[in-house]
């Protein structure tokens, strides 16, 4: 995380609400020589207590429990000095994330057929009107060979951490003047960063 606290002041509301909107993130758990990574969907709890995933059974993360955390980016991009419309600035990088820290537990293996059911329920409702795909509509035998696939697994949060830097260390007319610019750019979501370097969080 950014260590410059006038970025780390998002309330853990804000933080969490941004992780279940996501819904997609890096889950890293300690390993020798190096971390161990997965990138993967995910379902936060509406109390933000607990995240359900599941893995590849292949993943060696599934022989793995204990310390983990989460990682999840939302909208980020580049900002150009130009845009600030003052001298003497430098380039950076506009982003937000949300580390999501905790212990990871396996679950019974039972546990899948709800598990994928609530969250492909999650995804499809955000393509409305489209109607919502369902586990039923796979045949018996490919449900089977699926669900031999995958293993759930669940995140017990015990701390959230978030950076959104949005350049609110700027006077605000300079941060609106880059925001202003933003879509220009490339990075994520720029509209949606613009957005939020406009109305940042107190």
């Amino acid at each position: 995380m950014h260590p410059n606290p006038t970025f780390r002041k998002a309330e853990a509301a804000l933080a969490l609400q941004i992780a279940r909107e996501r819904a997609f993130g890096t889950l890293v758990v300690s390993a020798e020589p190096v971390p161990l990574l997965a990138h993967v969907p995910f379902l936060l709890a509406e109390d933000g207590a607990s995240v359900d995933l599941h893995l590849v059974r292949s993943n060696p993360i599934c022989r793995t429990t204990g310390p983990a955390r989460l990682a999840v980016t939302g909208p980020d991009g580049y900002v150009s000095p130009d845009w600030y419309g003052i001298e003497d600035q430098v380039p950076t990088w506009n982003y937000v994330a949300v580390h999501l820290t905790g212990r990871l537990e396996a679950l019974d293996p039972a546990m899948l057929p709800d598990m994928l059911a609530r969250q492909s329920a999650f995804f499809e409702d955000r393509l409305r009107p489209k109607t919502p795909w369902t586990m039923d509509k796979m045949s018996p035998e490919v449900t089977a060979r699926f669900l031999r696939m995958i293993l759930p697994f669940r995140l017990h949060v015990e701390d959230v951490q978030s950076t959104v830097k949005l350049g609110q260390n700027k006077d605000e007319s300079v941060r609106l003047a880059a925001a202003d610019r933003m879509e220009e750019g490339f990075g994520s979501e720029l509209g949606a960063l613009a957005a939020l370097m406009r109305r940042p969080p107190a």
